[in-house]
């Protein structure tokens, strides 16, 4: 086993489309990259067609936006943003810690909650069921 550890965490959103295209192809589609795209050259990568799925996934005819939903202004980009790969890790610190060898609890200590809980989220839910 090696102690390295990995650098990016996965990229979340490409796995996500990989699970959904595998049980509905169809609702898979193209679209443009507009990060990788240039004046000259266009780069498309796989998006989902989500009227599609919702309508895949649904015994009735889907016709509208009608639903009870906890939202808020910036939702959507906050989902896109924590399912962006990240480059930090945490590392613990025995020395600062107390009874590191008994303990299982983990303190985390950082200027951005949802940074730190980024990158906790991989071995969170290794963990979880």
């Amino acid at each position: 086993m090696s102690n390295k550890l990995p650098l990016q965490t996965p990229n979340l959103t490409a796995q996500n489309i990989d699970k959904i295209a595998a049980l509905f192809p169809n609702c898979i589609t193209e679209m443009l990259d507009e990060e990788k795209s240039t004046p000259d050259h266009k780069v498309y990568k796989r998006g989902i067609n989500f009227e599609l799925l919702k309508q895949m996934l649904s015994p009735d005819v889907v016709d509208g936006d009608e639903a009870y939903e906890f939202t808020w202004v910036g939702k959507k980009a906050s989902i896109v943003e924590a399912n962006k790969p990240i480059r930090k890790t945490l590392r613990p610190c025995p020395e600062e810690s107390k009874n590191w060898d008994d303990t299982e609890n983990l303190y985390i200590e950082g200027d951005n909650l949802g940074k730190c809980s980024s990158c906790c989220r991989r071995a969170i839910w290794a963990r979880s069921k």
